[in-house]
């Protein structure tokens, strides 16, 4: 569905990743100047652990989404905070509210 809007992207299993480890998907990520969309957790951890300017993360926290209604609001992410994701963000996407952080995490202008 991201591929018919557009987008370039890849799902992990697309490129024989399914059972890589985080680090190899963050790592490939760096390589393809790529934005990650995740519902884990670990790679925000990773990213700001590590200080990190990239990769994007965006992590969406909804769980029992339709596949439709996850295009929907992660492509309404992806185009609104476009710039931010450009810089080098970690961006965590819940019900009612979308948090910004920017990379690497400490640096100032996080926005919540």
């Amino acid at each position: 569905m991201f591929r018919e809007l557009g987008y370039e992207c890849w799902h992990a299993s697309d490129i024989g990743y399914q059972r890589a480890e985080d680090e190899e998907i963050l790592l490939l990520a760096i390589e393809r100047n790529a934005i990650i969309v995740t519902l884990d957790a670990d790679f925000h951890a990773l990213v700001a652990v590590r200080r990190l300017r990239r990769p994007s993360v965006v992590r969406l926290r909804r769980e029992g989404c339709r596949a439709a209604t996850v295009v929907e609001i992660v492509s309404g992410v992806l185009h609104s905070f476009r710039s931010q994701l450009e810089a080098g963000s970690l961006i965590s996407i819940r019900q009612h509210r979308v948090s910004v952080h920017r990379l690497p995490i400490g640096s100032e202008g996080s926005l919540e």
